[in-house]
């Protein structure tokens, strides 16, 4: 069969180019619409049952995740001219389209109570703007009585402040956001400027916008630092420009096919597919690199062109699309994960590595065709002699040292399970982003100042309607609060709670020691000054902390970004046992379900229903949810390996001798994220399947090869296994090379996950070359018979990677459309 296709590739090689460049100007077509992703994927399942109280909450309060948070630490902030900019810069923030609200000390407001109309209304704090240093002191001695906004807008300790910017949720998820980020800041750098004040950003909005903004300029700076080093790499091997130009002609094709098949299957540029251009460079270059080589061997042979050509196609093409094959299951595999992003992840990459296969098969055989044949200078790298002095040190080694080389295999597996065993998971809102990031560093300000800024929510469910109101009720959320007040990684809770004791203190004249729950005594003055409330500022304040029926509480907080572990830790080990005491107890049966407690009463049936939730908590759960998935993956891609070695070779043996130097490196990967204190997360736990699809593919050369030579050897293990390192050696090298360099550019990214995956990618898979090329022949070595009968069932019996140098009639280029189909048979049958 891949005698027909050659024939038909270079029989039709004008056509095959007139259809690619039409094929690619339509996928490049395409590329112009391609988008980037502007929100952080949902990846808890839709069916899980905190994604789906998550979806209720948001349904019933709103975003939790819109909030821009711009915070200062200088007093300069208190002087009556930077006090000034201070609110003009409130007012200009709020004109910015696609903001929603300003909070900030100029425009904070006061409850006061209306004794006329026996009610409470809000007046601006500020409204009579201070003409003089110590009318601002005395409006901000006010603010500070106001026990509500402490610990929220401003920390009386501290002296820090901020502007709380609240963002469309329309804006947020899309293109947009971007213009409103830059709209905001230009404003905010102007204050900063004029004042000297040093401002500080954090919120999901901002984290959203400089990863979104990273991730492209990331994207474009990889793919030109593949181009660069695989090109590179590829002059150096093969001492030829056409060697570079036309491999990386054909990856770019790839590249815009890949921005076309993100467009036409409706998917967006996230963290994950923008890596998918450079990742196609690196890995679509070994399919050049072995078709130029086995080209070189075989023109050296016999001196014809266009046969040699001709044979590139069918001896490298069915093992190319093995090796394709086994690759893309390292992808493939994450589209049976049922999360967005692995799935398009998998999707885009295994569709576009056969599509990498198809190109290289048609481009490389047909353009090398039209140039000239290779010199005697392009061809001497086929006796590279420190390649060559490698390759014989090998061959040594695999003869006369195999104690040694299960030794040190040994010692290493032994060294690499403690590694493993010390591995801890754990995941961060900004994980990917680098300690010295100024995101990070404006982070640590809010942790410092604020307790933190990411999104936690609690939702009390009293079970009955306008139950929120009632005292004992209003007494239940006051002590949770008084307890999360005391953890350090939580900012001040703010809540119904906070409402009702500010209505108290205005019920008293505002004197701060009546910021508190009113008693039984008291609630009824209050809560009829509440009832009269209207649709005022109050009252929409109001309906932000409690449902439209008065059954459900909110409770708002925010964390610091302490990781999962912490958090994990927290809600495990002390809000859930507070949960208990506080709704609990005797004659009180809890259930749980995720994040959700439910306290039933047996005496009455009463219940009360407690829910943590938020944007955070469901991120961290999504990450632990990708890495529970990505180890499916490993297991499902080590078993769809193994079927493709049984499919090719048929034989027990040769799958187990080939699975295991391939597993080495991913335990050495495992050993050295313990050791250096890589965390377990989605970005390094994806390389694992990827390293595996990829690096089996040296094993698959290195045995076509083998079985080749050991019937040309007459079944004489040694002498195969000497003559497969010397010449699928060389191959091996060349690509896994590529293939190092070309994941090692990963490690200059600014995402700490990106790093991390450049970094082990490429050690794991210069490992594997050389398990493949020492540990793979030494097991042979031991444990093949050598006994081997030709299967027609299997498919390696269908390559033959070299052959052994004959007599082959120069073909005649110009007669090409008329006898090579006739003249390829004949030396077929003079094989």
């Amino acid at each position: 069969m891949w005698n027909k296709i050659a024939i038909f590739i270079i029989k039709n090689r004008l056509r095959l180019l007139i259809v690619l460049a039409m094929l690619t100007a339509f996928m490049a077509y395409k590329a112009k619409d391609a988008e980037m992703s502007y929100d952080f994927a949902n990846v808890v399942s839709q069916d899980d049952v905190d994604m789906q109280y998550f979806q209720r909450f948001k349904q019933t309060f709103g975003e939790d995740g819109n909030i821009l948070v711009v915070g200062m630490q200088d007093n300069k902030v208190y002087k009556l001219e930077n006090f000034k900019e201070l609110k003009a810069l409130s007012e200009h923030l709020a004109q910015v389209e696609g903001v929603k609200a300003v909070i900030s000390l100029p425009n904070l407001v006061q409850v006061v109570k209306d004794t006329a109309e026996r009610k409470f209304t809000t007046s601006q704090i500020f409204d009579a703007f201070p003409g003089t240093q110590p009318q601002l002191d005395s409006l901000l001695k006010v603010v500070r009585n106001q026990g509500f906004y402490d610990g929220q807008i401003i920390n009386d300790k501290t002296g820090a402040t901020l502007i709380a910017i609240t963002v469309e949720p329309e804006f947020l998820n899309s293109a947009r956001r971007g213009e409103v980020m830059d709209n905001i800041t230009e404003h905010t750098e102007t204050f900063s400027k004029s004042t000297g004040i040093k401002l500080h950003y954090a919120g999901l909005p901002f984290v959203r916008a400089v990863m979104t903004t990273k991730v492209a300029a990331e994207m474009k700076m990889f793919l030109l630092l593949a181009l660069l080093v695989t090109g590179v790499t590829l002059f150096i091997f093969f001492r030829s420009l056409y060697a570079v130009l036309f491999p990386l002609l054909m990856i770019s094709i790839v590249v815009v096919w890949v921005l076309g098949t993100l467009s036409l299957l409706g998917y967006k540029i996230s963290l994950l597919t923008g890596l998918i251009p450079a990742i196609l460079v690196v890995i679509g270059i070994p399919n050049s690199t072995y078709l130029l080589t086995r080209y070189h061997y075989d023109y050296r042979k016999h001196g014809n062109k266009i046969l040699a050509l001709s044979r590139v196609i069918s001896k490298i093409g069915v093992v190319n699309l093995v090796t394709n094959t086994t690759t893309a299951i390292g992808f493939v595999v994450f589209t049976f994960t049922q999360v967005a992003i692995l799935y398009e992840f998998g999707v885009v990459a295994g569709i576009n590595i056969f599509v990498t296969f198809i190109i290289s098969i048609v481009l490389i055989p047909v353009v090398f065709s039209y140039l000239p044949p290779p010199t005697a200078r392009q061809l001497r790298h086929l006796n590279a002699k420190p390649l060559n002095k490698l390759l014989e040190f090998i061959d040594y080694i695999v003869h006369e040292k195999r104690h040694l080389v299960y030794f040190f295999t040994i010692l290493t597996l032994v060294l690499s399970l403690w590694g493993i065993y010390k591995v801890k998971t754990v995941s961060y809102m900004v994980d990917d982003l680098p300690e010295e990031s100024s995101v990070n560093a404006d982070l640590a300000f809010f942790e410092n100042h604020f307790n933190g800024v990411m999104p936690l929510e609690i939702i009390v469910d009293t079970g009955v309607k306008q139950g929120v109101m009632r005292l004992p009720n209003l007494g239940k959320l006051n002590q949770l609060e008084n307890f999360l007040r005391t953890q350090p990684i939580l900012s001040a809770p703010i809540s119904v709670v906070g409402l009702v004791k500010t209505a108290t203190q205005a019920f008293y004249g505002g004197d701060p020691g009546s910021y508190r729950l009113p008693d039984n005594t008291e609630r009824n003055f209050i809560f009829s000054y509440l009832a009269k409330q209207g649709e005022g500022a109050n009252q929409r304040l109001l309906r932000s902390f409690v449902d439209s029926t008065g059954q459900q509480a909110r409770i708002s907080l925010k964390v610091a970004d302490a990781g999962s572990r912490v958090l994990d830790t927290l809600i495990i080990n002390k809000i859930k046992p507070e949960l208990h005491e506080i709704y609990g107890g005797e004659g009180v049966t809890v259930e749980e379900a995720g994040n959700t407690m439910t306290f039933t009463r047996d005496d009455s049936g009463a219940q009360t229903t407690v829910s943590l939730t938020g944007t955070t908590l469901l991120f961290i759960k999504g990450n632990e949810y990708l890495i529970n998935n990505l180890r499916s993956s490993l297991i499902l891609a080590f078993v769809l390996v193994t079927i493709v070695i049984a499919l090719l070779f048929k034989s027990v043996r040769v799958v187990v001798i080939s699975l295991i130097p391939n597993m080495i490196p991913l335990l050495i990967a495992g050993g050295l994220m313990g050791f250096f204190n890589i965390p377990l997360k989605p970005s390094t736990a994806l390389i694992f399947s990827i390293a595996l699809g990829i690096a089996i593919d040296d094993s698959i050369h290195f045995l076509a090869k083998y079985r080749s030579e050991l019937l040309s050897n007459g079944f004489n293990i040694s002498r195969a296994i000497t003559t497969s390192l010397t010449e699928a050696g060389t191959s091996m090298i060349y690509t896994s090379i590529i293939l190092f360099f070309g994941f090692v550019i990963f490690a200059f990214s600014e995402f700490g996950g990106t790093k991390a995956l450049g970094v082990l990618m490429s050690v794991s898979l210069l490992i594997a070359l050389f398990t493949n090329l020492i540990i793979l022949p030494t097991l042979l070595m031991s444990f093949d018979s050598g006994k081997y009968e030709r299967d027609p069932y299997a498919l390696i019996e269908h390559y033959d990677e070299y052959y052994l140098e004959h007599d082959d009639e120069e073909l005649d280029l110009n007669q090409l459309k008329i006898k090579f189909e006739e003249e390829i048979l004949e030396e077929d049958k003079n094989l």
